[in-house]
């Protein structure tokens, strides 16, 4: 599978509906700004005594409230917004915010800066198509504000007056901090985005693994439940035998009938004792049975894995079976054998305090830049060649956070002297490897 046919299958999966903002948090906060705006033009107005175009603010601020009484009355709260209503919106309080600066003074006016709270709030929570056309606006709106024959509201017998110097000044504070504010706004947001999806991802690994891991106790159940009519069967076969056991018709069918009843028992009796006779040692394992259980299914792929245990398997630590530990050592082991030149080592050692294990190759290494940012999701851990399909970097972001929260650290570095050769270092408190949950 292709890098696009991934990227198409993670849409699919997961839409864009965590960058759809909720209806209902874009009216509380336009409700905070009509709020905000009544309360300064108030004090402007009643307490300052400034001179102030009065009606043709409040005219500015009825539009915004009598918008959101629209929005309110006409859809539910919990509506989210598609990506063109959320720049319409957001569009129309750019606009409002900018008519009320261009009539108070424009970019001389203390509350300037604010115009750039819409195009933050895109970048939040909307595409970015849309949002770099939305700070296009602004800025085009920044600009007009420059323009404006409106004094800022003053006191009467001074004259506030704005050079052009700072005129430009303020306009690029602006034009630059908007811009900075929206790129932030934006990375953060989709990086939270990111790591939502891969921690959705890895809650289905680990379900997936528990439900193959209680496969045997299911086995086990319909065993049970087919063993009383399978008995049945048998009884009949064996009356039916006896009856027709010399007849040159029915006799070799009756025999193979009797038979292969006989086969099912035995096939039920081995399913029954794998979750009986076996259950302690399925559910508890020790550490080299876990080695073993998680290297054995790469070792038929032509890369040599050594086992190196420099401790003694007597007083091994022994706990239970843990999903999350075995799908991340097998696949942080699957991806050293995939990269491996010839050999992957894997070494084991353990004390009364912690258990280690090391997981080295001899491949290529990690890239210096991606050892900075190794383990973040949808970013690949190595170069990707010709001969292999490109992933979304998933696969190591779900190891790691498997293992993380069976409570092991995790290194990783390239072990050789020329930079190349990868290696992941595994350690556990050795109580949390053999706590009982």
């Amino acid at each position: 599978m292709s890098i696009a046919e991934k990227s198409s299958l993670r849409h699919a999966q997961f839409g864009d509906s965590s960058r759809r903002i909720r209806l209902q948090t874009l009216v509380r906060l336009r409700w905070l700004a009509v709020a905000g705006q009544s309360v300064t033009v108030l004090i402007v107005w009643q307490f300052l005594n400034f001179p102030l175009p009065l009606p043709e603010a409040l005219l500015l601020i009825g539009a915004l409230a009598s918008a959101n009484l629209f929005l309110s009355y006409r859809f539910a709260p919990t509506h989210r917004l598609e990506s063109t209503a959320a720049f319409t919106l957001l569009g129309f309080d750019l606009l409002q915010m900018a008519g009320l600066l261009f009539i108070t003074g424009g970019l001389a006016n203390p509350f300037a800066p604010l115009i750039c709270v819409p195009v933050i709030i895109s970048f939040a929570s909307q595409p970015l198509v849309p949002s770099l056309a939305l700070l296009a606006f602004a800025v085009i709106c920044t600009t007009i504000l420059v323009l404006t024959p409106y004094s800022v509201p003053w006191y009467p017998d001074h004259a506030l007056a704005v050079e052009p110097v700072m005129q430009l000044g303020v306009w690029c504070a602006i034009a630059s901090m908007m811009s900075f504010a929206a790129f932030y706004a934006y990375r953060v947001s989709h990086e939270a985005t990111q790591l939502a999806d891969a921690l959705a991802a890895t809650e289905l690994v680990l379900e997936r693994e528990k439900h193959l891991s209680q496969l045997d106790g299911l086995a086990a159940a319909a065993a049970h439940e087919l063993g009383t009519p399978l008995a049945t069967i048998t009884v009949v076969a064996k009356e039916m035998q006896r009856e027709l056991g010399n007849d040159e018709k029915y006799g070799e069918d009756v025999a193979l009938l009797r038979s292969q009843s006989e086969r099912c028992r035995d096939i039920l009796r081995r399913l029954t004792s794998l979750s009986t006779d076996n259950e302690e040692h399925m559910r508890r394992l020790p550490l080299s049975s876990l080695i073993e259980e998680v290297t054995a299914p790469h070792r038929q792929f032509g890369i040599d894995i050594k086992l190196v245990e420099k401790t003694s398997r007597h007083g091994e630590p022994v706990g239970n079976r843990n999903a999350g530990i075995l799908y991340g050592l097998g696949n942080l082991i699957e991806n050293a054998v995939d990269y491996a030149r010839d050999m992957v080592t894997l070494t084991v050692e353990h004390d009364a305090e912690k258990v280690v294990v090391t997981i080295a190759d001899d491949g290529q290494g990690f890239a210096p830049d991606v050892l900075l940012r190794i383990g973040e999701p949808y970013m690949s851990s190595r170069p990707t060649s010709q001969d292999r399909a490109g992933g979304l970097g998933l696969g190591l972001f779900i190891a790691k956070t498997l293992l993380e929260r069976s409570g092991a650290t995790l290194r990783f570095d390239n072990w050789q002297a020329d930079g190349s050769g990868a290696r992941v270092h595994i350690e556990w408190p050795r109580w949390r490897m053999e706590a009982d949950q």
